[in-house]
């Protein structure tokens, strides 16, 4: 099989961003779910093998530990390699700092074509061929999900899997950082009863798996404050034109909306709220408030609230500038934006994880990067805040803010809080 390999030592030599971009700047997990059973019976069919040693990828002498990824350079999303540059860029920047307490990172990743069977087989090549200590920041729903029984075998810890699947929380080698989408959407109901003192709610939802988990969240938190939604508008992929949805948002007499869709559908909604001169506060989920909405949606987007795991992409933070001074600075055709966050910030969790193992004093071996990684509380992850893992709970997001689009920019206006519990809690469908 062939493949691009590029690592913090040895730079990829300029992969050109694709003319077009994704649907969404986010997994969709419909067309995940449908790779997902041909992944597993792939997954299956690996011969039974013994155990790796524990210190593989780790050399002593030259203070370096070599981590891998698989990333979509070629197939049907070749745009989320954006995720991986960013990524990449991270380690770079580490690197030429000092590296992790004094360690370099070789980054090494590959192409899967967004295939799930052949993850596993990447996954495979970088642990026999590269000998990575860990797998980091690689992308995609069916495919971190298909990896995971093969992973598991090797001892191998995934560390910021970029996707979303219910899965992920419960695995003791698997660290993620993207949160479920319901319980986002408990975020933005409960900002919009409790901080604005509205009441009548709508939901707009995408018509697949992403859609479906905010509804679910969305509901139960209703229901906990004893609320009907005012309406519920399920909506296809594609949808472009929302002037039937936005009419039976108006004739429910909703004082708010929120979306659960691509920034596409959000402009969508906004252009057509526009047209019928109708008035709503606006919610949206994480991966809508960056930049390139504004690009769809112009003004309409000013005042549109997003609940957020992430800082907004314009913050001052010092975390948040470094991404976007490493991303100007390795890859300046990229777009600088929520998108490059997230990839950002899921290498971040790795190199907060291998501080963690450093400074315990015990010997850097994959059993104790994993016993690290259950050690973390409340932590500071890239664009990320108050992120938690426990031995026996992998929800490692576990607070969201509130962001504002504004001139342009998002500002934050409320601070992290922890998700609602009626929707953080409950049990995946």
């Amino acid at each position: 099989m062939t493949g691009k390999v590029w690592s913090t030592i040895v730079p990829f030599n300029g992969q050109k961003k694709p003319a077009h971009g994704p649907r969404e700047a986010i997994m969709n997990r419909r067309a995940a779910l449908r790779l997902l059973a041909s992944a597993a019976i792939s997954a299956h069919m690996l011969p039974l093998r013994s155990a790796f040693a524990d210190t593989i990828g780790v050399d002593p002498a030259n203070k370096t530990v070599t981590i891998g990824g698989f990333t979509p350079i070629t197939g049907p999303v070749p745009f989320y390699a954006i995720l991986t540059h960013a990524a990449e860029a991270f380690f770079r920047a580490a690197n030429e700092a000092g590296g992790i307490k004094g360690w370099k990172i070789r980054y090494v990743t590959m192409d899967d074509g967004y295939d799930p069977a052949r993850s596993v087989a990447v996954t495979r090549r970088l642990v026999e061929d590269e000998k990575i200590f860990a797998l980091v920041a690689s992308v995609g729903t069916a495919t971190n999900v298909a990896v995971i029984p093969y992973a598991q075998e090797a001892g191998l810890g995934m560390f910021g899997p970029i996707g979303g699947a219910s899965v992920f929380f419960s695995q003791p080698n698997v660290f993620p950082l993207l949160p479920d989408y319901g319980w986002s959407a408990a975020s933005n109901a409960e900002y919009a009863l409790k901080d604005l003192k509205l009441e009548k709610i709508a939901l707009l939802w995408e018509n697949d798996e992403l859609g479906r988990s905010a509804k679910r969240g969305f509901e139960l938190y209703m229901d906990a404050q004893k609320l009907a939604p005012a309406e519920s508008v399920p909506f296809e992929v594609k949808t472009t034109d929302f002037t039937p949805h936005i009419r039976r948002v108006a004739n429910s007499g909703a004082q708010a909306a929120i979306l659960f869709g691509s920034n596409a559908n959000l402009a969508g909604a906004l252009k057509a709220a526009d047209r019928q001169a109708l008035k709503l506060n606006w919610f949206a989920p994480f991966f809508t408030a960056d930049p390139s909405t504004y690009k769809l949606a112009g003004k309409l987007l000013d005042g549109v609230y997003f609940s957020s795991w992430l800082l907004p992409v314009t913050s001052e933070d010092p975390a948040v500038k470094a991404y976007r001074d490493a991303i100007t600075k390795y890859y300046p055709d990229d777009p600088v934006g929520v998108f490059g966050l997230n990839g950002w910030s899921n290498a971040a969790l790795f190199a907060k994880v291998f501080e963690a193992l450093i400074d315990s004093g015990k010997p850097i071996t994959r059993e104790n990067l994993l016993a690290a990684g259950n050690t973390l509380t409340d932590a500071s992850v890239g664009g990320a805040r108050k992120v938690t893992f426990t031995a026996n709970d992998h929800r490692g997001t576990r607070q969201e803010a509130i962001l504002q689009a504004r001139d342009g920019a998002f500002t934050m206006v409320r601070d992290f809080r922890p998700y609602p519990a009626v929707a953080f809690d409950a049990k995946p469908a």
